[in-house]
């Protein structure tokens, strides 16, 4: 009896010391990734990105806020597929509203993010229907609207936009939200309770959390996050076309998952995901382009780095949760 115990322990240790390797070995590397692929582009382009590097980030502030609305919804099980839409959108009505003040722009954006994140929330918490089905639905409703309003001409906002174009201050904008993000997700009750939805909704409902109004907020939250990003889009042009934020779901979705992000979130993802992966798809995608890769070519390239680490971080033990 005595040996069976004792074997049975040392299985369990070695079990936890894999499990242990693992978890390091997920956590590095997207962080070796972004390191290896920076100097490997930088290499082949004969240090062309090392020279262009305010060019190559700018496509990064949007993507980065955006993200992280939706990697708080990921971290709870849930998908959003209508961030491209709501940054069509908002970007839209800052457009509109940048001729009465850029205050009143930058709230309509957000509150325009707001409303459209409420619908999602509606539907997916209240009428009981998949998340995924939801987003998809709105991101495609919210993209005909896109088109409707730029059929004629591009909309443009007031001339000031463009004052504000400056890569401190989308530096600035975008290190406070992640800041203001990452204390209240590492050390509040908001980032414990969106661990323990994604790792068991039920047992969060036991345990005294509202699951309910969480998903909810969260969906409301993520478009306000976006609503803001139009601000930061609209000010590199001051104008907005029908493929006013087109794809930006796919791409905050493969950042995510470039950073390490479980795709059916639960107590495994980590806030470096969304600065990681954000970076990893920027360096990936502006070294591609650089290398003179066309969409096509890119899009499968991308397309395979994406299985990739989607196999390596998928967490198959908590799949079934994915809302």
């Amino acid at each position: 009896m005595g040996s069976q115990v004792s074997a049975k322990t040392n299985d369990k240790e070695q079990q936890l010391k894999k499990a242990s390797k693992m978890a390091m070995v997920r956590a590095l590397l997207p962080i070796v990734g972004l390191v290896v692929i920076f100097l490997l582009f930088n290499v082949l382009t004969d240090f062309r990105m090392m020279g262009n590097m305010s060019l190559a980030f700018s496509q990064v502030y949007v993507t980065m806020i955006a993200a992280m609305g939706v990697f708080f919804i990921m971290t709870m099980g849930g998908l959003d597929f209508s961030q491209g839409s709501i940054l069509g959108i908002a970007s839209i009505v800052v457009c509109i509203l940048s001729k009465h003040g850029i205050a009143i722009a930058i709230l309509g954006g957000i509150a325009s993010g707001v409303i459209i994140g409420a619908i999602n929330g509606y539907f997916y918490v209240y009428r009981k229907i998949k998340s995924f089905i939801v987003t998809i639905c709105t991101m495609f409703l919210f993209r005909g609207f896109i088109k409707y309003m730029t059929t004629n001409a591009p909309v443009s906002g007031s001339a000031t936009l463009i004052n504000y174009d400056s890569t401190g201050f989308k530096v600035a904008c975008t290190v406070v939200v992640l800041v203001i993000g990452f204390i209240a997700f590492r050390y509040t009750k908001f980032g414990t309770y969106l661990k323990a939805i994604g790792a068991g909704e039920k047992a969060a409902m036991f345990s005294g959390i509202r699951t309910d109004r969480m998903k909810f907020l969260m969906y409301v939250l993520a478009g306000a996050l976006t609503g803001f990003a139009a601000f930061i889009n609209v000010i590199k042009v001051g104008s907005v076309t029908s493929s006013g934020g087109n794809q930006l779901e796919t791409q905050i979705l493969i950042a995510l998952v470039l950073g390490g992000m479980p795709i059916s979130g639960g107590a495994k993802v980590r806030f470096e995901n969304i600065v990681v992966g954000s970076l990893l798809y920027v360096v990936l995608n502006s070294g591609l382009t650089m290398m003179g890769f066309s969409t096509q070519m890119m899009q499968l390239i991308q397309g395979v780095v994406f299985l990739i680490f989607v196999a390596v971080f998928a967490d198959r033990e908590s799949l079934t949760v994915i809302k």
